[in-house]
C-alpha cells in the first residue's frame, strides 16, 4: 500500500510572502490544520500549523498600548518569519506502514510528500491513513470482530481460515499480533457476519481460545505503579 495511492493530491499551500492573516483564512476556508510552504517552483521549503498561527497572533495579556502596535507588526509578518523550516516529509514510494510508524514517533497531524527533486505532489494526513486502513481492513461493512489465541506455527492460519470459510463466512480481513506468551499469536479474523456463535464454537472444539478483542488490547496497556 503505497502513499501515493492513499495521499490528497490537490495540496492547499502557501508561498513564504504571504501574511498571516491570508494564511488563517485558507486553513480555516479549507478547514485543514497545517500549509506546506512552497516556492515559486512549488519545491517545498516549509510548513505552518493553526499552532504556528497562534503563537504568532496578539495575547490578550498585551497591554493597551501594546495591543495598538499589533496590527502593525502582524502586517509586516510573513508565513515565511514563522514557518518550520526542518519539514518531515515523505516519498510517494513509502508505504502507509510507513507513514503510520512515522507518525507514531512524531508530533505532527500530516506529511508533505515530495518527489525526488523536493517538488510537493501530495500530503498524507492522520484522515488520509484512517479511511485508507478503513477501506483495507474492510470495517467499512458491519461485521464481528474475533480474538484467537494461536500457537505461532506453520499451519495454524490455514486451520483457522479453512474453519471459517466451511461455514460460508466472509472475511473482511485478517490481522495477526504478538502476543505476550512466547510461541503464540492473537489472531484477528473481521468476519462480515454478526452470526458467528457457531464459528465460535467449531474453534474453540479445535482447541483454540478465544479472547474478548477489548479484553487483549486492554491487558496490552503499560501497567500503572
Amino acid at each position: 500500500m503505497f502513499i501515493e495511492k492513499s495521499m490528497t493530491r490537490s495540496v492547499i499551500s502557501v508561498g513564504p510572502d504571504a501574511g498571516l492573516l491570508e494564511a488563517r483564512e485558507l486553513m480555516n476556508r479549507h478547514r485543514i490544520h497545517q500549509l506546506p510552504v512552497v516556492d515559486r517552483d512549488n519545491t517545498l521549503i516549509g510548513i505552518v500549523t493553526d499552532r504556528d498561527l497562534l503563537r504568532a497572533m496578539p495575547s490578550g495579556l498585551l497591554t493597551e498600548a501594546e495591543a495598538q502596535r499589533e496590527p502593525e507588526r502582524l502586517a509586516q509578518l510573513t508565513i515565511g518569519d514563522i514557518m518550520s523550516r526542518n519539514v518531515i516529509t515523505v516519498s510517494p514510494m513509502h508505504t502507509l506502514e510507513d507513514a503510520l510508524l512515522l507518525m507514531e514517533r512524531t508530533p505532527v497531524g500530516a506529511f508533505p510528500v515530495v518527489d525526488q527533486q523536493g517538488k510537493l505532489i501530495g500530503i498524507i494526513s492522520v484522515r488520509d491513513l484512517m479511511r485508507a486502513f478503513i477501506n483495507v481492513l474492510g470495517i467499512h461493512e458491519p461485521g464481528t470482530l474475533l480474538c484467537i489465541l494461536a500457537e505461532d506455527k506453520l499451519g495454524t492460519m490455514k486451520r483457522i481460515v479453512d474453519a471459517i470459510s466451511e461455514e460460508r463466512i466472509a472475511f473482511g480481513s485478517v490481522l495477526v499480533a504478538r502476543h505476550w506468551e512466547e510461541g503464540k499469536r492473537a489472531v484477528f479474523p473481521y468476519l462480515l457476519s454478526s452470526n458467528v456463535a457457531h464459528v465460535k464454537r467449531k474453534l474453540e472444539k479445535l482447541g483454540f481460545q478465544l479472547l474478548n478483542p477489548m479484553d487483549w488490547y486492554l491487558d496490552r496497556l503499560p501497567k500503572k505503579d
